[in-house]
């Protein structure tokens, strides 16, 4: 009987066994069938998860963000062990002892599956194995994957980098990837910052971040946020009395309006960001510029850029307002909604219009509730409905448009107001309607030694248009390319006294035959170059332009930028060949910094996520500029230190300095002297381009360039009277008069190179040294080259037609003229055809 009770449980004994070692071959067969191929875990360690890429600006201070995933990496040392924590006791709350998988968690996971009643028991290694390695299925053959992967990565990594994986990594809702962000997106505050209940209801979120919405679903993201807070307690991370002054806080969110959203911190995105959006996404890659968590510190100067904005959408909206048309915004919300407050402030809060615009205040954007025969009644976004100033724009403020209010108004009408107030004491006038213009323009500015752009504005508002006209707009920049053409001659040997022939000219252009003409319709006979600048002489800048060589004037274009590949064409002397306002400003830079090569940035440091510089704006070669005597002891008091740099000259420095006094011409006697008005000498240049089309002034001081371009978007002409001194003036002048009390100005450096010497500025001739008057100048020459006067050029162009020579009093004389080939002419009173021939065209 013995022998036989033996025999049974010996017989029981070898069964259990050898069934536990078929299961324990079995298991261990498909933990190797399933080991063979995972993927390495070894690039863990490396984690470099997508970031935000920030710029800053010159101050310091966020402007502007760029991401795919909104996450801001943070080591595991900065996050605080409260944070930690609470995640801890949500996901796993034995993390800091299991080996990557919990055994009691999978078979209760088990048991309660097989109840019905789906859970997961994934610890936070085995999640981060799901994330980072594997899909987020929920078949048997993942889970086993994730144990096997889940204890190779805890043989070969610390619990704390585990941790930073999984906090660094995790997706909680709202575009939130990881615990920094999402402190950022759901309390606008850091991770130092958080309350332990707030970092209970972050670590709430995980398991499905629709179904704990803090606004949709807020009882049952609360219920969450509380059993974390005793797992917390029962876990020994915080005490009983935190835990009841905790679990008793009412849940607060961004998404509820409990507190201000953290972008609302930031400026609106605008055209100055956006440009370096563009240019380091070509430089580096899109991909890596979204996800490479780079620190770009801009070149951006906040408080010039407000003036940049404020000064070109004054000119922009004045010409629109001047044209006498309502167009409004074009949208509109339905009629049906307007009786309901709620309604119609949820329908405009949907519509996509512009709310980045402000001149003088910030506009709103609000809806016509009703049109009645002197006013119109509003809804204005973001002002209540019982606001002191009224909802009402009275008919008096519409005067500056045709048709009644009923003519032009619709219950529906989605426009643009803003309130206008006493200039003496701000006090509130009246709401004042505003609309978008539809013609458009560019203005940027540029620090004219270093390249630094400081301010650009790329249209009247970049939530209206994104298209960036100083840096993508192609246009003819007419009369401000006319300085290219005279560098060209003025490196060449010419002078501002040189006299070049201003008369008629016909160019047979094979398709047809071209009459050029001045834009006084007038002809004013031999005339120097400095007058032919200042007065934008057409038919003298092709002569000299003709005289020199189209191939000459184009490699000086193509030397300072403005273009790669500038065409041949005589017309292309006039501005005719499309650029950009970015080149032409940066092209302008290199005249004010007396002849250097300047290369324009919208940046000034790109650092990497450890903080690595990967470019430096000074450090390009070109660029470096190095104080020679800085660290003198010896100084003599009163002399500042030199700063040498390593840039290229592309224009004698003479060259530099003639051109600068002539274009000081235009500004204080010229085509811009009635709207650009500064406190320091500065210089510019202005531009028209036929029937008006585009209009342009680029003009600089000794420390600061800048310049501004307008015209539509779909070139039709501005209108007669339109032009680049009358439009573009205006904006330059308001920009820089606080351009120069901020980087202030002086006289532009004269070379040593540089005799001075009088001369007439009407007849070109030489005028003793103790000469005055308003005709009277004082030129720089060569030093060491006699200069040569009373030689006329006339580009090798016939006389075309009849013409009067007009005087600088405005009568018409005959004078006698030596041609480039030296011959005789009259040039007079209904000089004719022929009169002036070397051969040319004609």
């Amino acid at each position: 009987m013995l022998r036989f009770i033996f025999s049974f449980f010996g017989a029981i004994f070898s069964v259990v066994t050898m069934g536990a070692m078929m299961v324990a071959l079995t298991i261990g067969a498909v933990f190797w069938m399933y080991g063979r191929d995972l993927p390495s875990h070894e690039h863990l360690a490396q984690y470099s998860p997508p970031t935000i890429s920030r710029i800053y600006s010159a101050e310091g201070r966020v402007i502007d963000e760029f991401a795919q995933e909104r996450r801001l990496f943070t080591p595991a040392r900065e996050i605080p062990d409260m944070v930690k924590h609470a995640f801890i006791s949500a996901e796993d709350k034995s993390f800091y002892t299991h080996n990557g998988y919990d055994p009691r968690a999978i078979v209760s996971a088990a048991i309660d599956t097989a109840r019905g009643n789906t859970r997961g028991a994934s610890t936070i290694t085995q999640q981060v194995m799901k994330n980072f390695l594997l899909s987020g299925d929920r078949r048997v053959e993942r889970k086993i994957k994730e144990i096997i992967l889940a204890s190779r990565v805890e043989g070969a990594l610390d619990k704390e980098k585990i941790l930073e994986l999984y906090l660094n990594e995790i997706f909680l809702g709202q575009n939130a990837y990881g615990v920094t962000a999402a402190a950022q997106v759901y309390f606008n505050k850091t991770l130092s910052e958080l309350a332990p209940h707030e970092a209970a209801t972050l670590a709430s979120l995980p398991k499905a971040p629709s179904d704990y919405h803090p606004v949709r679903r807020k009882e049952r993201l609360r219920e969450r946020r509380d059993f974390v807070l005793k797992e917390m307690f029962e876990n020994g991370y915080i005490d009983e009395a935190t835990y009841e002054a905790e679990v008793a806080m009412p849940l607060k969110s961004v998404q509820n309006g409990d507190f201000e959203p953290y972008q609302r911190s930031l400026p609106p995105r605008d055209y100055f960001t956006d440009e370096i959006r563009r240019q380091l996404s070509r430089d580096f890659g899109e991909e890596q510029f979204f996800s490479g968590g780079y620190s770009v510190r801009a070149t951006l100067d906040p408080e010039m850029q407000g003036k940049a904005a404020q000064a070109l959408r004054s000119a922009l909206e004045q010409y629109d307002r001047s044209r006498g048309q309502w167009r409004g915004t074009g949208k509109t919300i339905p009629a049906d909604t307007l009786g309901d407050e709620a309604k119609w402030r949820e329908a405009l809060a949907d519509l996509r219009v512009a709310r980045d615009i402000e001149l003088e205040h910030p506009w709103h954007v609000a809806v016509v509730r009703e049109v009645r025969d002197n006013s119109l009644l509003l809804g204005i976004e973001d002002v209540a409905l019982d606001d002191p100033r009224g909802m009402t724009v009275p008919r008096s403020d519409t005067d500056w448009f045709k048709g009644s209010l009923f003519d032009n108004f619709e219950p529906g009408d989605v426009i643009h107001v803003r309130q206008m107030t006493q200039d003496s004491d701000g006090a509130f006038i009246r709401w004042s309607l505003r609309q978008v213009p539809e013609v458009q323009g560019g203005f940027m500015a540029m620090d004219a030694h270093t390249g630094r752009v400081i301010a650009m504005q790329g249209g009247f508002s970049y939530q209206n248009s994104v298209f960036n006209r100083a840096t993508q707009a192609m246009r003819q920049p007419g009369s401000s390319f006319k300085p290219f053409v005279y560098a060209s001659a003025l490196d060449s040997g010419y002078s501002p006294a040189t006299i070049v022939v201003d008369a008629p000219i016909e160019v047979d252009t094979g398709a047809g035959v071209w009459r050029p003409k001045n834009a006084s319709h007038q002809y004013y006979g031999p005339t120097p170059l400095r007058t032919g600048i200042e007065r934008s002489r057409n038919l003298m800048t092709i002569r000299l332009a003709q005289e020199v060589g189209m191939d000459i004037v184009a490699s000086y274009a193509e030397k300072f930028g403005v273009y790669d590949r500038m065409g041949l064409s005589i017309a292309n002397s006039l501005g005719a060949d499309e650029t950009t306002l970015f080149r032409m400003v940066a092209a302008y830079a290199m005249f004010a910094n007396g002849g250097e090569r300047v290369e324009p940035t919208l940046v000034d440091r790109v650092q990497d996520r450890y903080g690595t510089t990967v470019y430096s704006h000074e450090s390009v070669f070109g660029n470096k500029r190095v104080c020679v005597d800085c660290d003198n002891p010896d100084l003599p008091e009163g002399q500042a230190p030199r700063i040498a740099d390593e840039r290229e000259r592309v224009m004698n420095a003479v060259t530099a300095y003639q051109l600068t006094s002539m274009m000081r011409g235009v500004v204080e006697r010229g085509t811009a002297a009635r709207t650009v008005n500064l406190s320091v000498p500065t210089a510019g240049k202005t531009g028209t381009t036929n029937d008006a089309k585009d209009v342009w002034f680029v003009g600089f001081t000794s420390n600061i360039v800048a310049g501004c371009y307008i015209g539509y978007d779909t070139p039709r002409s501005l209108g007669r009277g339109a032009s680049g001194g009358g439009m573009c003036g205006p904006v330059f002048n308001e920009f820089m008069k606080e351009a120069v009390k901020k980087y202030g100005g002086g006289n532009f450096k004269v070379p040593e190179e540089c005799q001075f010497i009088k001369i007439d500025r009407f007849s070109g001739a030489r005028l003793p040294d103790d000469a005055s008057g308003p005709n009277v100048v004082s030129e720089c020459f060569r030093l060491g080259e006699e200069p040569i006067f009373g030689v006329m050029f006339d580009g090798g162009f016939a006389i075309s037609g009849t013409f009067d020579v007009i005087q600088p009093d405005g009568s018409t004389v005959a004078q006698e003229v030596t041609t480039s080939t030296g011959d005789k002419a009259i040039v007079g009173p209904k000089a004719g055809f022929g009169t002036l021939s070397s051969g040319g065209l004609y």
